[in-house]
This record gives structure tokens, C-alpha cells and sequence, in this order.
């Protein structure tokens, strides 16, 4: 087991031991729920109980469904910050019946799963037999639909011959229309006529901008083909890694103009289903106060429009009260009958007076689809009754500071804060005077020095050139210059005798042999300089002058 594979088998072990204790939970889920006989579904089992190390029962499932391939999965998933190992299983179903079906539900230990009802459509009357290997079915789920309405277009590409992952289907570009995939395609398998072939599903939103005949254009699928078996009962003569392309048919779809009964200046919503439902916070029924706000939450939901076109809610407008309205949160999401948008928006109520304050109905018209025909999303009339804050506050407040005044104890409280008022203000002014004073005094440099004397720096050097040590006497000496106006090399230029005693020291200092140095001749000639003894001028004329003069 490699190192990795040991450090991962022990971080599962610990979470196990450290994770805390919760109500497990075992889930099942479908990729759909609406498929043709002979297509395959894809059921995923999952489950945080890791306390079962057994697979689950599938026994339930063998009346109704042929179990084509399994997997299991682990993997960490974070909730609410902590990360807790979760056990998949992925099964491939083939249903055996069509109609109606139910996946029954199944047992994980103590936990079961919830059934799920799947809709197994029976197309055997209406699909021909195809030959080829690689061929694309196209379908539209409606053959006219209204302007800005949703039309599905379903792509499905088969394959008996197996293809290499690199497959790639032209987008859908239209004119005078508004195109959105409907999440990711799916991948699943069919059998025809006793053939097993692989299935490769996309679908798409169509929102059409313009009114009368739109024609959706062939797509192209290419791929690379894996590897065929000629004695399959779908021949192919192309061979292994050559690329292979196919066209989807041409469809046509009509396009309906509004219609005359829709109101002419509501906005125009063509949908399967909309839906209106408000929510209040706080809750009507604690009462309302003059001063204090009340929102009113509503969603709009609509099934077959994208969240652009849902439209706004308009405010009630009123002189009682004051209407705040928040930016709209929009969101979309897939299912198998396309796309399902909501758009909520929040109004905050500030009431300025007392009384009943009635809010209109809202009616928002829209045309269903399914019935073609025109009907409304309502939020009923209400009304709400504003009442006055308790008079007694202000008549309590208003005593107040009488009451205050009389009790004892406040009283010494009051003035020992005067106490100290006074003591902070006398010790103010005290500052403020010290300061003042302070101002109008000379000021004061004083100098200070924390290094070495002059003089000190030359007896240094005198015993580090007697002693005849070359490095302490490098460092003296460099210490000792600094002192003076003039450097090293200054005095070396002038002084013929320092020179060649620096060279000397030079030499002993970067010989690579150990040389018999003698400092005497360099403390010598250090000695006969004019300024040996004088140290650096610090008198009151290189001083600065003062800050403050008198």
C-alpha cells in the first residue's frame, strides 16, 4: 500500500472516530425520471452512515429492473463547515417493463430510501430500425409554439460501435431566437432490435423572438472511432482511430404571434404554470405598531420563461405609509420539462399613522401554454390595521428627571460625578499653565554621547600597534580615523612614513603566510602626525542653534 493510499486510510479512520454524532441518512436519486424502453437509468444510492461497512439490499429491484453495472464511491462532503465521509453507490438500471414504474424503496441496515416514480415511454410503434452504427434522433417536443414561449429540442446520438471520449456536437446557433442548454448532456445505454448502443443526450431551451416559420439547422456530432467487431449486426467499415462525423436532421418549428385576447399592456408571459405566493415577517398577527416596518416577501415562479422574462411586482403607493423595495433575486433551475425560473422581492413597509390601511389585490395575466389560453396569478386584497405605541411612556419619561432629583441616592451619585468634573477641570488648567510657561523657556540642547572619547580610541590603537597584533590593530585604527576631519588615506598621501607603515599593515593583514608584524613604526608615524593629539572639534560653534532663541 503506498504512502498515500495509508495516509488516506487513516484520515477516514479518524473522522469516523472524531465526527459528531447526527441522524444518518440514506438517499436515493435518479439522473431522470421520464426514459423510452430499453434506455438505461441511472440510479445513486448515497448514504453518511459509515457505521454500515455492507452494500445496500438490492433484492427489491430484480422484478423490475436488469442491473447492467455498479460502482462505489467514497468521497468527503463538507456540511455546515465540516467535512464527513459519505458512501455512494452507482447503479445502471434497464427497466423490463414500460408504463408507469416505481423504484421500490431499499435497505441500508436501519435506514431505507424513499421510492421514486419513473415514466418508461413505449416508442416501439413509432422508431424505426436504424442500420447505422453512429446516427443522431432528433426530437422537439412541440411543432408550433407561441413567440417568446419554450420549445424543447432533444438530441440523441447513438452509437453501437464504441467511441473515444473526445466527441464533439456543434453548437446551436439560431437567429431571431434565444437558445439555452438545459444542463449537462447525459450519457446512458438502449437496446434496439437486440443491439446495444450507447447514447449520448442533449437538450435545449428555444425561446423564439419572432413570429412564423423558424427552422432549427443540422447539427454535427464527430469522434474518433474506438474499435469495431465485424461480426457485429451493425457493420462498419471505418477503422479504429479514424474520425467519424454525422448530421442531425433539419426541423421546422412554428412560431404563433400573440394572441388578441391577452391584455395589450401587461407584459407577455407564455408558460406552462406561474405562480404567485407572498410571506410577511414579522406575522400579521402580532400587530403593528406605528413607526415600525413590515416586509412583504413575494415569488414569482414560472415554468417554460427564463428568469429575464419574469417581469417586476409593482409597490402600492399611499401617503400612511412608506414602501422600500429591495433588488430582485432571480434564479433558474433544470428539469425534464425544461427551464423553471423564480424571481423574489422583498417590500419593506414603514407606517407613518395610525388606521386601517387596505393593499390592493395584485393580478399579473399570463398564457398557459398546456391550454392555450389566458388566465391570472392572484395575491388576494389585504388589509392591515396600525395601531398606536402605549401612551404611558411618554408620561413616565416625562417625570423622569423630577424623580430622579428627589431620590437620596441619585442625588449623592450626581454630585460625585460634579466632584470629579471639577478636579479634572483644575488639573486641566494646571497642565495648561506648565505648558504655557514651558513656551516662553530657552531651549535647552544638550549633548550627549554614548560612544568612546578620543582619547580612549588612541590608547586603543597604542596597544593593539605595541602588542603587535595586525587585525586589533585594523579595527583601532579604523575607529581612531573616524574621529578626524581627515581620513586614513588623506594622511597617507601627506605623511610618507604613515603610508609605508600602512602598507606593512596591509601586507601582514592579507598575506596568506603568517608574517612577524611589528606595530611600532605605524603608532610611530601616527604619533608625529600634527593632530595625534587633538581630538575632534565638539565645541558650542558646530552645535546647532537652539530651537526656541531668547
Amino acid at each position: 500500500m503506498s504512502l498515500q493510499k495509508t495516509l488516506m486510510y487513516w484520515l477516514w479512520l479518524l473522522t469516523l472516530a472524531t465526527s459528531s454524532v447526527s441522524a444518518a441518512s440514506f438517499t436515493a436519486s435518479v439522473d431522470r425520471t421520464q426514459l423510452n424502453v430499453g434506455e438505461s437509468v441511472e440510479l445513486t444510492l448515497e448514504s453518511d452512515d459509515t457505521s454500515y461497512f455492507s452494500a445496500p439490499d438490492l433484492t427489491p429491484l430484480k422484478p423490475f429492473f436488469e442491473l447492467l453495472a455498479s460502482k462505489q464511491v467514497n468521497r468527503f462532503s463538507t456540511i455546515s463547515g465540516q467535512a464527513r465521509p459519505v458512501n455512494q453507490w452507482v447503479l445502471t438500471l434497464l427497466p423490463k417493463q414500460s408504463g408507469f414504474l416505481v423504484i421500490p424503496p431499499l435497505s441500508l441496515g436501519t435506514l431505507q430510501s424513499a421510492p421514486i416514480n419513473l415514466h418508461i415511454r413505449d416508442t416501439s410503434a413509432t422508431l424505426q430500425p436504424q442500420l447505422a452504427p453512429v446516427y443522431i434522433d432528433t426530437q422537439l417536443d412541440q411543432e408550433q409554439v407561441y413567440i417568446q414561449a419554450q420549445a424543447v429540442l432533444t438530441l440523441r446520438i447513438y452509437h453501437a460501435i464504441p467511441l473515444f471520449s473526445d466527441g464533439n456536437l456543434t453548437p446551436l446557433l439560431l437567429d431571431n431566437a434565444r437558445v439555452e442548454a438545459l444542463g449537462k448532456p447525459r450519457t446512458f445505454e438502449q437496446h434496439i432490435n437486440g443491439v446495444r448502443h450507447g447514447v449520448i443526450e442533449v437538450r435545449y431551451a428555444i425561446f423564439p423572438q419572432q413570429s412564423g416559420l423558424l427552422e432549427i439547422p443540422a447539427q454535427t456530432f464527430s469522434a474518433t472511432l474506438a474499435g469495431y467487431d465485424p461480426q457485429s449486426l451493425t457493420p462498419f467499415s471505418a477503422r479504429p482511430g479514424q474520425r467519424i462525423e454525422v448530421k442531425s436532421a433539419r426541423v421546422p418549428l412554428q412560431v404563433k404571434a400573440i394572441p388578441d385576447s391577452y391584455p395589450e399592456q401587461a407584459t407577455w408571459l407564455p408558460a406552462r404554470k406561474v405562480t404567485l405566493e407572498q410571506q410577511w415577517t414579522p406575522a400579521l398577527e402580532e400587530g403593528l405598531i406605528v413607526g415600525s416596518a413590515l416586509t412583504r416577501t413575494i415569488n414569482l415562479q414560472a415554468e417554460g420563461l427564463t428568469d429575464a422574462q419574469l417581469p417586476a411586482i409593482s409597490s402600492p403607493a399611499s401617503s400612511t405609509f412608506k414602501v422600500y423595495v429591495d433588488k430582485p433575486s432571480l434564479s433558474r433551475r433544470y428539469e425534464d420539462d425544461g427551464v423553471v425560473s423564480r424571481r423574489e422581492e422583498r417590500q419593506a413597509f414603514v407606517f407613518e399613522g395610525t388606521g386601517q390601511n387596505n393593499l390592493a389585490a395584485i393580478k399579473l395575466p399570463w398564457w398557459n401554454t398546456v391550454t392555450d389560453q389566458l388566465e391570472y396569478a392572484e395575491l388576494p386584497a389585504q388589509s392591515l390595521t396600525i395601531k398606536a405605541a402605549l401612551g404611558n411612556n411618554t408620561l413616565n419619561n416625562t417625570a423622569l428627571p423630577s424623580t430622579i432629583s428627589n431620590d437620596p441616592a441619585n442625588t449623592l451619585q450626581l454630585r460625585i460625578w460634579q466632584g470629579l468634573s471639577l478636579v479634572l477641570s483644575l488639573l486641566s488648567m494646571c497642565g495648561f499653565a506648565l505648558w504655557w510657561r514651558a513656551r516662553h523657556q530657552p531651549a535647552v540642547v544638550i549633548a550627549t554621547s554614548n560612544g568612546p572619547s578620543p582619547r580612549s580610541l588612541q590608547d586603543d590603537l597604542k596597544k593593539a600597534c605595541l602588542a603587535n597584533d595586525p587585525m586589533s590593530t585594523r579595527q583601532a585604527l579604523d575607529a581612531w580615523a573616524r574621529q578626524h576631519p581627515e581620513s586614513l588615506a588623506d594622511m597617507a598621501a601627506r605623511d610618507e612614513t604613515l603610508s609605508l607603515a600602512l602598507d606593512d599593515l596591509n601586507s601582514a593583514l592579507y598575506s596568506e603566510s603568517d608574517s612577524d608584524w611589528q606595530g611600532k613604526n605605524l603608532w610611530l608615524a601616527i604619533s608625529q602626525l600634527s593632530f595625534a593629539q587633538q581630538p575632534k572639534n565638539n565645541s558650542n560653534d558646530d552645535q546647532l542653534p537652539p530651537l526656541y532663541p531668547p
